[in-house]
């Protein structure tokens, strides 16, 4: 039996060891630029005519500091949405902080938040004009690594957006919210 306890002991070192350089190789600093893009389903909801359903189209460009965090831009066109008496079209830039936990070396999750600057093109009962306002987002989803660079992505992101139809009359403010379930590629150099 004394002889046994080195050869398991030996055994569970090394098991460790190797456990602990595929750890290492799964979460290295895997740091630089990507880019990437989404195509999805887009659904507006309102209490006023805006209430709506779209496709939307992004492009993003972004930073990873690691393998944990990014730092990430993007430009999205959210379409024209509503109705005949009030209808909209709205694109934006957004810029957030992102998230990520490698679970396998193939699958990782992310989260992410930030600020969407956005500009909407409204006709409300044939009263045309413009609104630029910001507003937040948060989302979350799932990559998939295709390869060591290519990673292929489903995620939902909620955006607070308030509509400002000043020239309609002087409280013309529409309380909407963009949902959006997408998904995408993302290609990292």
């Amino acid at each position: 039996m004394k002889k046994f306890i080195p050869v398991i002991a030996g055994s569970i070192a090394l098991a460790s060891l190797s456990g602990v350089a595929k750890a290492e190789e799964m979460y290295d600093n895997n740091s630089g630029l990507y880019v990437g893009g989404n195509y999805g389903y887009l659904k507006v909801e309102s209490d006023d005519d805006f209430d709506d359903n779209n496709d939307v189209v992004q492009g993003i460009v972004g930073y990873r500091f690691n393998s944990f965090l990014a730092l990430e831009g993007s430009y999205i066109d959210f379409g024209k949405y509503g109705g005949s008496a009030a209808n909209a079209e709205t694109t934006g830039y957004t810029a957030a902080l992102k998230g990520t936990i490698p679970i396998t070396q193939t699958v990782e999750l992310f989260a992410k938040a930030g600020q969407l600057w956005h500009e909407t093109d409204y006709n409300i009962a044939s009263v045309k004009g413009s609104s630029d306002d910001r507003s937040l987002f948060a989302g979350a989803g799932v990559n998939f690594k295709v390869t060591e660079n290519l990673l292929v992505n489903a995620q939902y992101t909620w955006y607070d957006v308030d509509l400002n139809a000043d020239n309609v009359n002087s409280d013309s403010e529409f309380d909407t919210d963009f949902k959006q379930a997408s998904v995408g590629a993302e290609y990292r150099f």
